[in-house]
């Protein structure tokens, strides 16, 4: 997979694995993907508002059939048109205490220090990757986490 931009639009580029491991999850579940990448070892899709549930199932009896069909960890998040409710779909299952917008930076807040430690990731790592994902979506310029 690689990004493409023309013009302010950024375009993801799929290799025919990733494609046809997209049309499997639409076709198990009837959930339509937006976006699938890989973080980290865990195969994400971001599904489309209202999808959430039909990708995951009842018992969640979607997401294990397509981990096993696929053999690989799978993580489905919601896209939400409201920034602060889909980076909460974005980093779950971290429970954060607050999410704040102002201007294009973004705060992420909590007490406790190993969730910020696992949301930042070594060398913040996992941080930058949740702001590109972000990033693909809304007009923001950085993440951070206090």
């Amino acid at each position: 997979m690689e990004l493409l931009k023309k013009g302010s639009a950024v375009k993801t580029v799929y290799d025919m694995d990733m494609i046809k491991t997209i049309n499997l999850l639409e076709q198990v579940t009837h959930a339509r993907v937006k976006e699938a990448f890989y973080m980290k070892d865990v195969l994400t899709f971001v599904v489309f508002e209202g999808d959430k549930f039909k990708a995951l199932g009842k018992n969640l009896s979607n997401l294990h059939r397509i981990e096993q069909m696929l053999q690989k960890k799978v993580k489905v998040v919601e896209f939400n048109s409201d920034i602060i409710k889909f980076i909460t779909n974005l980093i779950y299952p971290f429970k954060v205490e607050s999410i704040v917008q102002d201007d294009k930076l973004i705060t992420i807040s909590d007490q406790d220090t190993k969730t910020k430690g696992l949301l930042i990731g070594a060398k913040a790592q996992n941080l930058r990757m949740y702001e590109s994902i972000v990033k693909k979506y809304f007009e923001i310029e950085e993440i951070k986490v206090v």
